[in-house]
């Protein structure tokens, strides 16, 4: 009778390519009972006893189908997982599909059209265990002496050089759905920050990264995300794994536009522009449409929330698809939402409107045309480049008061009056004033003529006056990280 390590690796072999036919696996510790459903036949395992091991493994053999593949054609691999080792590289996990293949032979990439020689084979036996060959259905890992994450990308196919072959169909790089800025606290720990980041990269070729920079927080990058979690993730592991303090920017979406006209489209590169910074949004008098990425959302809640989560939905522009009834008490709806309005705060608030009990999620559903506008922040009439945003037309309102609030909130008083104002097109959307300083020039006067205090404080007007014409506002870089951060 196996043991129960050698049973655990055997079976998970076996069911790496055909979890789908499973309905459920349980593992319960301290009593070590595994349960593992098989379609309507489920076969009961207790790792403590010993007993029921070779009923599973039976089981597996007359129900599970072996892997798809033909042996005798040319070698042909999916490539469904990698990680980075620092002495050998990339290592790629595959599933062997058609063909077999040893160490010394020679393999291309269809995503990176590189090749690179076979140095080591091996099986999860659960440890790597070297091999010399693997064949069809093996899943086994490769070390080709790939430099990066990069070069070892999920959903790559590999084949041997000079071999013509089909590519595995289903598979598409990993495409950013969300932009963040990230900057150092304190500048002198940019050098630290960008080591931990590459890093991180070299574990992680999902992440964008771009340098990018702000005259308030200074030098940094910009990066882009598969989705928030990753994005959460991501920060955490930069706090948890390489002590480093960042501040990361409110996260955007990409968004595109359709320049019209041959210079512009000369000056852009394409027709088709893609903005994931809000300080290169093209000006509407270039663009033929402005297009914004679009999801599927299935909201899953009581029926007692939902005029709540309806008018929640309809606040975050949500499109009503359908609505079914799961039973006497839960409803299901499917809503297609902009991807610009759910990515930050969307879920947090459905949780707390339904007490916990609703749930979200939603998948891409491509791009589609939009009212977009970029909005500005003015103080005194002078533009910070650094709070421009991306807004749909009917939410500009409503954000820019947000901003102007905040800002009022931050910026300290001075000595002349300032003027926030949030302002698209030229059109002043919304406007708060942080009143100036006052110093009582009236104190030294006890008594006397009327006019003397008027000359006085006409005087003082004067000079405030002047001194808001040209007067340097000195914004703290707090105000921007509170305003600019998630």
């Amino acid at each position: 009778m196996l043991n129960l390590r050698e049973w655990l690796s055997r079976l998970k072999s076996c069911l790496v390519w055909n979890l789908q036919r499973f309905s459920k696996i349980t593992l319960l510790f301290p009593n070590s009972l595994v349960d593992v459903a098989l379609e309507d036949h489920p076969h009961e395992v207790s790792a403590k006893l010993g007993t029921g091991i070779d009923d599973v493994l039976r089981a597996v053999v007359e129900r599970i189908p072996p892997p798809p593949g033909d042996s005798q054609k040319p070698f042909r691999a999916l490539l469904f997982d990698s990680w980075f080792d620092h002495f050998r590289g990339a290592i790629a996990l595959v599933e062997v599909i058609d063909g077999s293949i040893k160490t010394g032979d020679y393999i291309s990439s269809h995503f990176t059209s590189q090749s690179y020689e076979v140095r080591e084979l091996s099986i999860l036996h659960p440890e790597e265990t070297p091999v010399t060959k693997l064949f069809t259905g093996q899943v086994g890992c490769i070390v080709a002496g790939m430099r990066s994450s990069e070069e070892a990308k999920v959903g790559d196919t590999l084949f041997l050089k000079d071999t013509n072959v089909s590519y595995l169909p289903g598979f598409k790089p990993a495409k950013p759905m969300v932009y963040a800025g990230l900057y150092p606290v304190d500048q002198s720990q940019n050098p630290s920050l960008r080591r931990a980041l590459e890093k991180l990269c070299l574990s992680d070729s999902s992440v964008s990264v771009s340098i990018d920079s702000s005259p308030a927080l200074g030098q940094g990058w910009r990066l882009g995300f598969l989705g928030l979690l990753h994005m959460e993730v991501f920060s955490q592991r930069l706090d948890q794994e390489f002590d480093t303090q960042v501040v990361i920017t409110s996260p955007n979406v990409p968004y595109k536009a359709i320049i019209k006209g041959e210079n512009n489209i000369k000056l852009y590169g394409s027709k088709e522009v893609i903005i994931t910074n809000p300080l290169k949004f093209p000006e509407s008098n270039i663009v033929e449409e402005y297009l914004e990425p679009m999801v599927t959302g299935t909201i899953i809640t009581p029926d007692s929330y939902l005029g709540s989560v309806i008018s929640l939905s309809m606040e975050r522009r949500g499109v009503q698809q359908s609505s079914e009834n799961i039973d006497n008490n839960t409803i299901m709806l499917r809503y297609k939402f902009p991807l610009g309005e759910i990515i930050v705060d969307f879920f947090d608030e459905l949780k707390s409107l339904s007490s916990g009990y609703a749930s979200f999620d939603y998948e891409e559903s491509g791009y589609e045309p939009s009212n977009l506008v970029k909005m500005n922040i003015l103080l005194n009439g002078q533009l910070v480049e650094e709070l421009t945003t991306i807004v749909h037309s009917s939410r500009a309102q409503s954000v820019g008061r947000n901003m102007c609030q905040r800002l009022k909130d931050t910026i300290p008083a001075q000595l002349f009056q300032i003027g926030i104002q949030a302002a698209v097109n030229g059109k002043i959307l919304a406007r708060e004033n942080i009143k100036a300083l006052k110093k009582n020039v009236l104190a030294k006067c006890y008594g006397g003529d009327i006019t003397r205090k008027m000359k006085l404080l006409r005087r003082q007007a004067e000079g405030k006056k002047k001194m808001r014409m040209v007067g340097n506002i000195q914004v703290p870089r707090e105000a921007f990280i509170k305003v600019l951060k998630k």
